[in-house]
């Protein structure tokens, strides 16, 4: 039986879930768009929808999931954001130049993006969670997380 305290647990992973499919439709509206309507070349398309994706995430990862309010601060929220979305971007970008010169249909660069974001989705919720957006009184001993199937 679920109580109300494993229901307020599982409530993050479960946003955390959302925001993602946000930014993975997000992501991938604008690599599908810049790839296969404009013809731009797979990297340069990479790059832009990890870009754009990554702005709904942070902003509702921030706002929604953890419920952060008030001034974003830079260094301890932002900026590590950021570099792990920089360490997506990477990790994203090799594995779509890979498959490129296996074949460049879109659907196997999207197939690429999506398989190399999903190495790094759950080390990132562990980062969020017990690092970026952690609350000031939380205690570690309490933390329990649970994570989606």
């Amino acid at each position: 039986m679920l109580t109300d305290d494993r229901l307020g647990r599982a409530r993050k992973p479960v946003l955390y879930a959302l925001v993602s499919l946000i930014a993975v439709v997000t992501g991938q509206t604008v690599l599908w768009t810049c790839s296969g309507l404009l013809g731009w070349d797979p990297v340069p398309s990479n790059i832009t929808s990890v870009a754009v994706g990554s702005i709904p995430s942070y902003v509702l990862n921030r706002y929604w999931v953890w419920g952060k309010r008030g001034k974003n601060h830079f260094w301890k929220e932002v900026a590590p954001f950021w570099g792990m979305a920089v360490l997506g971007l990477l990790l994203s970008t090799v594995a779509v130049a890979v498959a490129a010169e296996w074949n460049d249909a879109t659907i196997v660069l999207a197939a690429a993006n999506l398989a190399a974001f999903g190495v790094i989705w759950v080390g990132k919720f562990f980062v969020l969670h017990h690092v970026l957006f952690k609350e000031h009184g939380d205690q570690g001993a309490d933390d329990e997380v649970v994570i989606p199937a």
